[in-house]
């Protein structure tokens, strides 16, 4: 082999620190290695080592879709990683392979298809509508993330999981500690056994439920014995924590709205593309810091003339596959009229987001609600004074100050 080829399959290693960024800005770091090639070496702020990644769309989809690709090898090992905390239950379906991840994910498959989804449409709306109608009776100003952004999708994922209204606040609190990386690991790690106790119970209530929320589906299971207790309450905790991942998305997609103002009077004017929109918006916002879990290659694996070897960890960049100029025209601008858009921001392959398809109708509801019964809406501040959240492993306002 000569020393070229040497050279250019074997990448040097770059440190990724992935620091706060403000707004929608898209990570330059992110940048900077897309454009240096398809298939990378990356070093995060945590863990040991370093770690491949790849970053255009097809081999994005390769690697997630590829069972020479596993995440249940990444459990003994202190993968190079953006968040400092890193002790996954084992058993739990994000490191989990098939067959025994198809297993798990079949127990509440019907809670997240079209009917399952649908079956919450008319109560979210009307979850919905108290939130904006408390807003508009307190009047301007107001914060959009703490009024409506927030406390609705914890309302919609409570509803579909079966979790009680009166433990919504906690369900919250405990979200938050595990998804923030500034305070600490010891403080994350207690809010995440306080969540799996809380739906160890929950679950085990129900082993003999009908009901067709996500705890009873899952206490079924687990009555039938299809799954264990464990793999159940590992299932039902990154579900829930996933729920709230629509705060950060809204309320980056409000964000842009408000600060491009023509986006969002041809929204309010034509109601009817709102739907191709919302997955040009998910395209394009830039919802994570870094990348998130990372995969094992089982055996020697070649992407585009790189030899990945057996047991080397590597990432997939969603964000980056969304901006592959080969497969989305001009990939930093905002078309509404973009189609198609195979994006993959739900991810791809067996670890594809079972909530996708729920993300899709809060953003719609939320677009229709925000949009046709708060048509002055614009910011209390000025853009750049938005803030943004610190420390976070998923991106968003903080707050989202707005007046109308």
């Amino acid at each position: 082999m000569s020393e070229e080829t040497i050279s250019r399959t074997v990448p040097p290693v770059r440190d990724w620190p992935a620091v706060d960024l403000p707004g929608s800005d898209f990570d330059p770091v992110l940048t900077e290695l897309m454009r240096e090639g398809p298939v990378t070496r990356i070093s995060l702020p945590n863990g040991e080592g370093w770690a491949w990644l790849v970053t255009r769309h097809d081999d994005v989809r390769l690697v997630t879709n590829d069972p020479r690709f596993g995440r249940e090898a990444v459990m003994d090992r202190q993968v190079t990683r953006l968040a400092p905390h890193f002790i996954p239950a084992r058993g739990a379906v994000g490191f989990l392979d098939p067959p025994d991840h198809t297993r798990l994910r079949r127990s509440v498959a019907a809670a997240f298809t079209a009917r399952g989804v649908e079956r919450v449409r008319e109560r979210s709306r009307g979850m919905l509508d108290e939130l904006v109608d408390a807003m508009l009776r307190a009047g301007p100003p107001a914060d959009l993330t703490d009024a409506v952004l927030s406390p609705f999708p914890i309302a919609v994922i409570c509803e579909l999981m079966g979790v009680p209204a009166t433990d919504r606040h906690a369900m919250h609190t405990w979200t938050q500690l595990i998804l923030s990386s500034s305070h600490g690991a010891e403080v994350s790690e207690r809010a995440k056994n306080e969540m799996n106790a809380y739906f160890s119970d929950l679950v085990g209530l129900r082993s003999d439920s009908t009901g067709e929320d996500v705890t009873s589906l899952l206490g079924a299971a687990v009555g039938r014995d299809e799954i264990t207790l464990s793999e159940a309450v590992g299932l039902a905790v990154l579900l829930q924590i996933g729920g709230e991942a629509v705060t950060n998305n809204s309320g980056q997609m409000f964000h842009l709205l408000l600060t491009r103002p023509a986006l969002a009077e041809r929204l309010r004017c034509e109601p009817e593309i709102r739907p191709r929109a919302i997955d040009e918006l998910l395209r394009w916002i830039p919802h994570r810091n870094a990348v998130g879990l990372s995969r094992i290659a089982l055996e020697d694996v070649e992407v585009k003339g790189v030899r990945i070897r057996a047991g080397d960890a590597v990432y997939v960049s969603y964000l980056a596959a969304n901006r592959d100029p080969e497969v989305f025209p001009d990939p930093d601008t905002i078309d509404l009229d973009r189609s198609p858009n195979p994006h993959v921001s739900f991810g791809f392959g067996p670890h594809y987001c079972p909530g996708g398809m729920l993300a899709r109708l809060e953003s719609e509801l939320l677009l229709d609600a925000v949009l046709d019964r708060v048509p002055g809406l614009k910011l209390a501040v000025a853009p750049e004074d938005v803030p943004f959240k610190k420390g976070a492993l998923i991106r968003g306002p903080e707050a989202l100050p707005v007046t109308w």
